[in-house]
């Protein structure tokens, strides 16, 4: 019997055509939709008269460009205001379920999907926006499309697509100290470049993936696509199953045990064969930070810059730009840096688990002078259990400004735009330029260093703040 990969598993299952020397007609399960990518799509479909085939498999929540303050009042940016009320028309009258804001589980698509138990194991899932790849965390196959794809799977469920090559990356070992999956990844895509994993979607495994929580495989599956790969995924096991028991969309009862019986046949067979293997020691992973203008960009907190030593032509001059952009030398420390702002947020670290990791750091701590704070949760379910926990108390007690449900200054689609020439450490997962703001200088860090920032104002190893 062949051997297959978990990838190979659920993509075979979802074709539903293959077309000889081209792509595979490729079945989605579910699809979301936000306020950004969707209303072209949904226009086209009106100009020539088709519906939405499978509406029930279609979710959507305005997230992007949307405020976070003042959400219960009229937006007042006219484009925003635009995409969201289109949103709203195109799904009343196609019958899509709609998470608007103010609803109880409204929040950043791919926080919500996961939350309400839509993301389940075995699945299929695109979304017009490149982080989908985060649902691969629940061992689905989730990639971002844009918007003639988004048209495509809302008139007929499917989409045309080329199969990719596989990658497995497998992490060994215990973590030190101070050391999150968001280090992991930034640790990932520093090794092998923002490109080094094109054209492959990427299994995660080893003991150092496998003992993370869903919200740090969430995590470090949506920054797949940093590294330039379709997507990631992680196989399914008993931390999945608890995390969906009884959320709105899991299955129930016998259903849920015929599910589980299913999901526990979704991991790679012993001996199967990837195009490429990576292996990692989590023994050598220590807190990251990017220093320059591509997630690639990144060395561990304590680490200088590097030099141009061995650049030459094109890449020299590239790099050097890089770092002309954010103000920084080749071969100095970034350690001791001056801040201007720190934000928790984003569909890679706004989730409940980075809140409260932040606000155990700074219990009893304040926020430098120097620093504007902003944590801004994923859903308002992560709101909700913010307050209900006391966070939003400690958080507040810091000098942290806590905002409502949105991307928020992951990008400069709404109003949380760092200004020009400020420099942000930033729990979000881009650092291209003018991706905060017009002239933003972005470093991406987990939740723990940015905390560790935002007390001391200065680019700093959360561990050195951990034994204090």
């Amino acid at each position: 019997m062949e051997k297959t990969t978990l990838f190979d598993k659920i993509w075979d299952s979802h074709v539903v055509k293959s077309v000889p020397a081209g792509p595979d007609v490729f079945f989605i399960d579910k699809h979301f939709i936000h306020e950004v990518t969707s209303p072209v799509a949904f226009l086209n479909l009106e100009k020539r008269g088709i519906g939405v085939k499978y509406p029930y498999r279609t979710i959507a929540t305005p997230d992007h460009n949307v405020p976070t303050i003042d959400q219960d009042q009229t937006i007042k940016d006219k484009l925003s205001r635009m995409q969201v009320e289109r949103l709203r028309q195109n799904c009343a009258k196609y019958g899509i379920e709609l998470h608007d804001l103010g609803s109880a589980h409204h929040g950043i698509v791919h926080v919500i999907g996961p939350e309400l138990g839509v993301t389940q194991p075995g699945m299929t899932i695109v979304c017009g926006d490149s982080h989908t790849s985060t649902h691969g965390a629940f061992g689905a196959i989730a990639f971002g499309i844009g918007t003639s794809e988004v048209e495509m799977v809302l008139a007929t469920q499917c989409i045309m697509q080329s199969k990719p090559k596989k990658m497995r990356i497998s992490v060994e070992g215990e973590l030190g100290k101070g050391v999150t999956s968001k280090d992991i990844i930034l640790y990932i895509i520093s090794k092998i470049s923002a490109a080094g994993a094109t054209g492959y979607f990427v299994e995660y495994a080893g003991s150092a993936i496998r003992n993370l929580s869903m919200e740090a495989r969430m995590t470090i599956c949506n920054m797949s696509i940093e590294m330039g790969a379709r997507g990631g995924l992680i196989a399914p096991d008993e931390t999945t199953f608890a995390f969906l028991k009884g959320k709105q969309y899991a299955p129930k009862g016998k259903d849920w045990d015929k599910a589980v019986a299913y999901w526990k046949t979704l991991k790679t067979d012993d001996g199967a064969v990837f195009d490429k293997e990576l292996h990692f020691d989590a023994a050598d992973i220590e807190p990251m930070i990017t220093y320059g203008t591509n997630p690639g960009m990144g060395i561990k907190v304590k680490d200088s810059i590097p030099t141009t030593d061995g650049m030459e032509g094109s890449n020299k001059k590239s790099y050097l730009k890089s770092l002309d952009y954010m103000g920084f030398q080749p071969g100095e420390p970034v350690k001791g840096k001056q801040v201007d702002y720190v934000f928790v947020g984003s569909c890679t670290n706004g989730r409940i688990e980075d809140i409260r990791a932040v606000a155990q750091f700074v219990k009893g701590k304040k926020k430098a002078d120097n620093i504007t704070a902003w944590i801004v949760p994923g859903s308002r379910e992560v709101e909700k259990l913010a307050h209900e926990e006391g966070l939003v108390k400690i958080l507040e007690e810091a000098g942290f400004e806590l905002r409502q449900p949105g991307c928020s200054a992951c990008l400069a689609m709404n109003d949380d735009k760092i200004p020009a020439g400020k420099y942000a450490v930033s729990t979000s997962n881009r650092n291209f330029e003018g991706r905060q703001g017009p002239g933003a200088r972005t470093m991406l860090a987990s939740p723990l260093t940015v905390a560790a920032v935002a007390v001391t104002g200065r680019i700093t190893d959360p561990r050195e703040v951990f034994e204090n």
